[in-house]
């Protein structure tokens, strides 16, 4: 029952090795040059590249979305200074934390800056704004927001299969090996910082399944060990840690991804679209936290029909996303297959569910219907 293998040649992550001391060096250069034009009497700028989906294409090649030559500046002047200060703050409590080998969750920059008097943030959305400009005009040197120390509060999506993941203690350099299917019923959770772990495995695919219910059936009855593959739980649009764990986890070890999800508007075009090519909020990294090679197992229209399954009716705004996919997204455009899809479903004026082949068995997911979907993986769509 194991997948045929993909005929997509998988890109290597070519990420470069970039280290602490070359961060700071890069902080300390912009605010350098910062420095010099003010004792220069010259006004100073910070630019960053536009993140909108209005400034991104889809290189097929490739395979994911990528930043075009937009940019938005922040130049000192009188009403802007606020933002610019506190932009160099932010840089600053990068640097620092950089150089102390600590972390910060964005909860915790925006409590940090009510030190800061006149320039503290308001509100936390204001300071997300400011970390990811300052993410977005580094990552012209290939560093992420992580690189600069600051995670999220969540943490990845959860793992369970035939895997060994070396992680190292980064007080004691211990490396600790982990073995995936050792969780009992419960299930490895992929850590907000993934870059320096390694990974062993004989599993023939990994399998990125959408809502916890469905993975946590899977992984209760052992369907990793049945069909051989590693079992990742996106929880909704996957954050950017798995994102990256899958990428390093399928380039690093050549396996095949498969997208199991709900047959509806925003598991087509924000959970799917997102871990395959990204999003434009996020296209200057996206070369990095995205899945390119990944391929849509199910829920499709064709599967609602063929299964005979249980669903509700399209709502005006899934109707809406739909009909923006098919307009403004630059993936779906490129897709005929999509695009019929989409227009399927928009048709048929429903959507379904994982959860709905329960009505069938409780087990028939996993018994009858991913047997099926993996035996003809070249209808997959792209």
């Amino acid at each position: 029952m194991s997948p045929k293998k993909q005929e997509r040649k998988i890109t290597l992550d070519i990420r470069p090795e970039i280290n602490d001391k070359q961060i700071v060096g890069y902080i300390k250069k912009t605010a350098s040059d910062i420095h010099g034009k003010i004792l220069k009497k010259t006004t100073p700028s910070l630019y960053f590249p536009l993140r909108a989906l209005s400034n991104v294409r889809y290189d097929a090649a490739e395979g994911f979305f990528k930043i075009l030559n937009q940019k938005k500046s922040r130049t000192l002047s009188v009403s802007t200074v606020k933002p610019f200060a506190q932009t160099l703050r932010m840089m600053s409590l990068s640097k620092g934390l950089i150089e102390t080998n600590d972390f910060a969750t964005k909860r915790d920059a925006y409590y940090q800056s009510k030190n800061w008097e006149e320039a503290r943030f308001d509100e936390q959305e204001e300071s997300d704004t400011v970390m990811d400009d300052i993410e977005a005009m580094f990552s012209i040197y290939e560093v992420s927001r992580e690189q600069l120390r600051f995670i999220p509060e969540e943490h990845g999506g959860a793992v369970a299969g035939k895997l060994i993941v070396y992680d190292k203690d980064l007080e004691s350099g211990k490396i600790e090996k982990i073995d995936c299917t050792r969780f009992g019923s419960g299930a490895y959770s992929i850590p907000s910082l993934n870059e320096h772990l390694k990974f062993e495995t004989k599993a023939k695919f990994v399998l990125a399944i959408e809502t916890g219910g469905i993975f946590q059936r899977l992984q209760s009855h052992k369907y990793w060990a049945k069909a051989n593959c590693i079992l990742v739980s996106l929880g909704g649009v996957p954050t950017r840690a798995t994102r990256r764990f899958v990428r390093r986890l399928s380039e690093q070890c050549k396996l095949p991804v498969y997208a199991f999800v709900d047959c509806d508007p925003y598991g087509f075009s924000n959970i799917y679209r997102t871990l395959k090519v990204g999003s434009g909020n996020a296209a200057h990294i996206n070369r990095f936290f995205c899945v390119p090679h990944a391929q849509y197992l199910g829920v499709t229209p064709q599967d609602i029909k063929d299964f005979k399954l249980p669903t509700h009716p399209l709502q005006e705004v899934d109707i809406k996303r739909a009909k923006d996919a098919l307009k403004n997204d630059p993936f779906f455009k490129h897709h005929k297959e999509w695009q019929k899809a989409i227009n399927q479903l928009i048709e048929m004026g429903v959507r379904a569910e994982q959860q709905a082949f329960a009505a069938h068995t409780l087990n028939y997911v996993m018994d009858e219907y991913l047997p099926y979907k993996l035996k003809h993986s070249k209808t997959f769509l792209p």
